[in-house]
């Protein structure tokens, strides 16, 4: 019976090494998403505050209550503004 052939096995070649890839935040959506939207939160929260430190004298006295919607408005606006933030 006639003899297998050994295979000689090949050395060993580490695959090429992976660069990193650079994650550009805000590239689609701009420079300006972020800033905005943070200061969107912060105009929202300091219109609410104000309206309970000065018992409801500012900041537009005229809409009494209502003052809290429109800060609330401001924070609903800061978050439609994060859905643009890539």
């Amino acid at each position: 019976m006639p003899k297998s052939r050994i295979r000689k096995k090949e050395d060993f070649t580490p695959p090429p090494e992976k660069k990193a890839t650079e994650i550009n935040l805000g590239a689609t959506g701009g420079r300006w998403v972020a800033p905005l939207m943070l200061a969107m939160f912060l105009i929202g929260l300091a219109w609410i505050v104000l309206f309970y430190v000065t018992e409801s004298k500012l900041p537009i006295e005229s809409i009494k209550s209502w003052n809290i919607v429109v800060g609330f408005g401001f924070i609903a606006a800061g978050f439609v503004v994060s859905t643009q933030w890539k």
